[in-house]
């Protein structure tokens, strides 16, 4: 039987997270677990860049909240704290910038997928989010040029919309405003 290092909040997550030791370390809190997150590709960081480039000429010219990078951390609760590639959060939920994590989970979190990563812990990444209050969570595939929206239904479960090419990926009414072509946001 193998025994489990105890679990983590949040708190101390952030505490270890913060450490120097950690300091040039990709880090998540996934269900109380410090799980240390595999290096971005050239790829995968290109399309985040990108996307929050995308995301600032809407957010910085209404002014509505920020736009993080992947070093921006989030709590998503006790247990959970996660640093999307790309996240969105109103002014509305944090009003003032000040600390270093954000307290809350963010209104949009965006996750670029490695090949590695197995559908399991993609749906698994999206559920946490949606529990912890994001209301838009979008998976981009680099390979196969597609991201996925993701919400939660009424029903208490979760919608997925794939789209790719000409199709139009818009912020709904978490960034009312937003919108662009999939294919401008993969390199060519």
């Amino acid at each position: 039987m193998a025994v489990k290092e105890r679990l983590y909040t949040a708190k101390e997550f952030w505490e270890i997270a913060r450490l120097p030791e950690n300091e040039n370390k990709r880090l998540a809190l996934i269900d109380g677990e410090i799980v240390e997150m595999a290096s971005s590709s050239q790829k995968n960081t290109v399309i985040a860049g990108r996307i929050v480039y995308f995301l600032n000429a809407v957010v910085i010219l209404r002014d509505v909240g920020y736009v993080t990078g992947a070093d921006g951390g989030f709590t998503l609760d006790e247990h959970n704290a996660r640093q999307p590639d790309v996240g969105f959060i109103s002014k509305a939920r944090h009003p003032e910038l000040g600390g270093v994590e954000f307290p809350v989970a963010p209104d949009l979190a965006v996750e670029v997928i490695s090949p590695s990563e197995s559908s399991k812990e993609v749906l698994r990444k999206v559920t946490r989010y949606i529990e912890a209050g994001t209301r838009l969570v979008w998976t981009v595939y680099p390979e196969d040029k597609t991201i996925y929206v993701w919400k939660a239904s009424p029903e208490g479960g979760l919608n997925t919309q794939p789209l790719k090419g000409d199709d139009l990926l818009d912020g709904g009414d978490v960034l009312p405003g937003f919108s662009i072509k999939v294919s401008e946001i993969f390199p060519a």
